[in-house]
Parts: structure tokens; sequence; C-alpha cells
């Protein structure tokens, strides 16, 4: 069948919008319509170069839709089911996911390259074989993806909404509630707010902590970090020190988690520095893998006890979770409609990049056409 995705064919160029072939679900593997694909920073990692992967990439890896046919062995969902794409695939039996830690799943091994187990490329075109950003490709109409990477979700769920449960919120929420092992009463710097960082702000206010410091140059996000669980709010880490240090009697913060669009050795710097004594410092956003962006003195993190930890999908398991921070929305206690500024036509993508860029959206989501 065919379908029309947004293609990245060469790293600093414009997205582009292409027809491309897609072959029937094999062994283990699913068609998926695509319905909603979230606009997450990632995907900008591979379109500018900062992440190398393997081109031409159908690029989007926060999705939702609905299963149209299933391949042999598909026990996970059938076709009808309203699921939620995981960006990591989770296999449920490696040796990380049988110990709790689906997030780091071994079959996420492939997720740059963009091809499913048995170097399959179910999508084609005009170059070639076409890789699916972690596996998924969530901006094309339709995509064979494989069943680690679906996570059935209740029909009466808007996918429109849920659809930030396949990255950005877990990622931000579980860095709070499971990296950072936000307590009641701690205080909380988040650095970096988009569609990571404003969720861990509602996990660490979710959580109990009873100061949350959002950090973001720009006003906009400032004041939607203080709608959604931020009780206080500055443009600069250097800004917000003398704010921590007061309210922490001089014991300055418990975790500091770090989400910005580019990882920096001065972002860390700045987290390291808020954080005091058995302070915890969760990396979530990510710079070129060759760039050293880690650079603090190893004598005062072993005199202060402080922890600098990486955090990937927000150390959840999605199987697991995805449902879980479902539930929370669903009661009420997790903001999702309120995290997205905007949506985007496919044609769109490289207009929603751009904003994303310009710091206009907090979250941007695409809607597949299928008229």
């Amino acid at each position: 069948m065919k379908t029309k995705a947004a293609v990245v064919y060469q790293a600093g160029k414009p997205i582009e919008i292409e027809e491309l072939e897609l072959d029937r679900p094999q062994e283990g593997e699913v068609l998926i319509r695509y319905l909603y694909g979230g606009l997450c920073h990632s995907d900008v990692h591979i379109a500018h170069g900062d992440l190398e992967a393997r081109l031409p990439m159908v690029l989007g890896h926060e999705g939702a839709g609905i299963i149209e046919e299933v391949g042999p062995g598909v026990t996970r969902v059938k076709p009808g089911d309203h699921v939620v794409c995981s960006f990591i695939p989770n296999c449920g039996t490696c040796r990380y996911c049988a110990n709790g830690q689906q997030s780091i799943c071994d079959m996420g091994a492939t997720i740059l390259e963009g091809y499913l187990p048995g170097d399959r490329f179910p999508i084609t075109g005009p170059k070639g074989q076409y890789g699916a950003m972690c596996m998924l490709g969530t901006f094309s109409q339709y995509g064979v993806i494989h069943q680690n990477s679906c996570v059935k979700v209740d029909d009466d769920l808007p996918l429109d909404k849920a659809v930030l449960v396949g990255c950005g919120v877990p990622t931000g929420w579980g860095a709070a509630v499971n990296t950072a092992d936000v307590k009641a009463g701690q205080t909380v710097v988040v650095a970096g707010i988009g569609g990571i960082g404003i969720n861990a702000v509602q996990g660490a206010a979710l959580a109990g902590a009873k100061n949350v410091i959002a950090i973001d140059p720009l006003p906009n996000k400032r004041e939607k970090a203080m709608e959604l669980g931020a009780t206080h709010a500055f443009a600069s880490a250097d800004e917000a020190m003398e704010t921590i240090t007061n309210l922490t009697r001089g014991q300055m913060a418990d975790a500091a988690i770090l989400t910005p669009g580019l990882m920096t050795s001065e972002i860390v710097e700045g987290g390291f520095n808020a954080v005091g004594k058995g302070g915890k410092v969760v990396l979530t956003g990510l710079n070129k893998l060759e760039e050293a962006t880690i650079q603090l003195s190893g004598s005062v993190l072993t005199l202060f006890r402080k922890q600098v930890l990486g955090s990937l999908f927000g150390d959840c398991n999605p199987t697991v979770d995805i449902p879980r921070i479902l539930g929370l929305y669903q009661s009420g206690d997790l903001k999702l409609d309120e995290l997205i500024t905007r949506t985007y036509t496919l044609e769109q993508v490289n207009e929603g990049y751009d904003d994303l860029l310009n710091g206009k959206n907090v979250r941007g989501v695409l809607v597949h056409d299928h008229s």
C-alpha cells in the first residue's frame, strides 16, 4: 500500500513530504493507521544531525492510532485496538525488561537505524529502503511496526491527547517520579520547560514536592510551568540560586532535572550547583554523542555525595506506566490538554518544528488526514 510521510534525506535540509510504499505486516508486526504524531525535539536532533541516524528516515516517534491488521504470532494487540506507541520497544524477556528496566530494552538498539528485527525495512521509496525513527515513523499516515512497540489503551481515551504519553510525558514525569525519586516536601529544580520539562514539573508536584522551581528563558514557558505545578519560575539558574538557598535554609535542592532542547556543560553545572548534599542531577536532554557535556568537580561530587544520573523514557516501564499515566489524566491529576499549544497537518511539519525551535510551543501535535 501507499503512505504519505515526512522524510529526512539529508541532515540540515528541510523535511520532505513523500509518497512511499509500505509492505504488509510479517511475523510479530502490525499495520497501524496513525492518527496523531507528537512533535518532539528528538526528531529535530535527527534532522539537524545532532543524532546520527541512518538516512533516509521517516520521522516521528510519538504516535497514536488504530491497529488495522496484524501479522502471524501477534498476541499483544488485535485489529481495531486503539494504541499509544512506545518510542522504545519492550520485548519483555531481555535482561533489562526482565529486571523491570523496559526503557533500556535491548530491542531499542536499532532505534536510530530504523529497521525492524531481522534487518527488515517495511518502507521503500525512490531512495530504496527507508528507516522509521524509533522503529515507528509516526509522521506517516500508516506504519508497519513491531507489536513490542504497541500499548493498548481504552477506546474512550482521546488519542489526540494520549499521543503525548508515547514519549514526552513519561520521559519528564518519570525523570521526577522514578529517576529523581521525588519525595513529599522536597525541593526540585526543572531546567528547560518544553514537552519534557513541563511533565517533570507535573511529576514533581504530583509526588509532593514542596518547592518546584522552573527555569526557562521564555516567559510563556515559565507561565505554563506555574499553571501546571511550579511554585517559582526564573529565566536562568543563576537567578534562581538565591531563592533556592532561602527556601531551603541553605540546604539547596534535593534534585535538579535537566530537560533543555540541547544539553550543554553550563546547564549541567547549573543543575549541579543547585542541588545540595545527597542531591540528584538528572539528565534527559541530548546533544551530539561525542560532545562532552559533563565537566564537574569530582571532589564536590564525592564530598557532598551528589549523584549525576542519566534518565531515558523517565525510567518508565511502558506496558505499566503508559496506562498508569493515562489513568492520572482520566482522574484529572495530570494535565494533557493544556500541554498542546497547536496542531499541524503533515504538510506543515517544517513549520511545526520552526515553532518548537522558536519556543512558541510547549507541545505541537501533527494530525493525519485520512480523507
